[in-house]
This record gives structure tokens, C-alpha cells and sequence, in this order.
């Protein structure tokens, strides 16, 4: 149905979710584009909290660092801390754990005053 919410979700740097599409504001609210595309026209990868970017994430010392561009009730941050246990579980696997590690100077960059940064575990 129409009015169901969309689970939330970690979104990979370039997803076509916000690539695919000339109106990014279908996902992308105006106010949050510029903590989300870079310059060179890069996408970090995004919180997606009922169909809408909410915030950024990365991979950190086995866990997931997840900044909230506003307030998010704690069931969304449980249900992100589920998804970023499985996103650890499939990067444990691989030779390199670390993916986005050569734009963590991207993260530096300011966020919104009422962003909130929590580490998610991996399980």
C-alpha cells in the first residue's frame, strides 16, 4: 500500500537510487545534498529512512559509523543496526573489510547542527 514505510536502509556510495534519476529530490531533500554529493559529482553512501536520505555511513574498525542529518526514533536505529550487522558480516569476508576508506576525508567536511553520529555494531 501507498502509505506502508519503506524499511530503512544503508544505501552504497553511487547507488543508482540517487544517481538514476534527474529529480534527486524524489530522495534526496535539497537541504541534505550538499553533506551527500561531493564536488566532483561522488555520492557517499546514505541513510535511507522512509524512501528519503537521512544521513551518511562508513565502514570503521569492524562497525558502522552512521550520522543522522536529524533526530531518528530508536526503532529506525535498530533497524539500521540490523542492517549494518549483515553489511559487516559480507565485508568481513572480503581481503579488503575497509571499502570507502581512501574518502574518509570526506566525512570531515561539516554536517548539519542537528546531526547525531552513532557506531553501529556488527552484530
Amino acid at each position: 500500500p501507498e502509505d506502508t514505510p519503506a524499511p530503512p536502509r544503508l544505501m552504497a556510495m553511487w547507488d543508482s537510487t540517487l544517481l538514476a534519476y534527474a529529480d534527486r529530490g524524489r530522495v534526496l531533500p535539497a537541504e541534505y545534498r550538499k553533506y551527500v554529493t561531493r564536488m566532483n559529482g561522488d555520492v557517499l553512501p546514505t541513510l535511507l529512512v522512509d524512501g528519503y536520505v537521512a544521513g551518511v555511513w562508513r565502514p570503521v574498525g569492524g562497525a558502522i559509523e552512521a550520522t543522522a542529518f536529524r533526530p531518528l526514533p530508536d526503532p529506525v536505529w535498530g533497524a539500521l543496526a540490523e542492517e549494518a550487522a549483515a553489511l559487516q558480516a559480507f565485508l568481513t569476508a572480503r581481503a579488503d573489510p575497509t571499502p570507502y576508506r581512501r574518502y574518509d576525508h570526506w566525512w570531515a567536511k561539516p554536517l548539519p547542527d542537528t546531526a547525531e553520529t552513532r557506531l553501529l555494531p556488527a552484530g
